[in-house]
């Protein structure tokens, strides 16, 4: 699994209410991608206020890139005036509380359930 961090900078008018209207637009999109696993949608805080960000958990690296083609790029283009950047990390485990759950990855994607104590 990885982690892919997509940032980029807002318009020097755009508050959260816009942004979150513009998630909204493009929530059914990212629902109907078979190989998406999560995609979280953030608004920069503190020193980092005026940043957008998607945080994407994806089976490869490749995934990613087939969803963020050039018709993607374009539409960041056009609604933030700039150019995203796109790190990617290897997503090699998970906590996750609300479930009760942690689990890790090997290297070449196969997960493993760690007990929670």
């Amino acid at each position: 699994m990885i982690v892919e961090l997509v940032t980029f900078a807002l318009p020097d008018n755009w508050d959260r209410a816009r942004e979150l209207e513009a998630v909204r637009a493009v929530v059914p999109k990212w629902a109907a991608n078979p190989e998406l696993v999560r995609k979280h949608f953030l608004w920069g805080l503190g020193e980092d206020a005026g940043t957008g960000a998607g945080l994407y958990i994806w089976p490869s690296i490749e995934a990613a890139q087939r969803a963020h083609d050039d018709e993607w790029l374009i539409a960041v283009r056009k609604r933030t005036g700039g150019d995203p950047t796109i790190r990617y990390f290897d997503l090699m485990a998970l906590v996750d509380n609300t479930h009760g759950l942690a689990t890790e990855w090997t290297a070449d994607g196969k997960a493993r359930e760690i007990p929670v104590t």
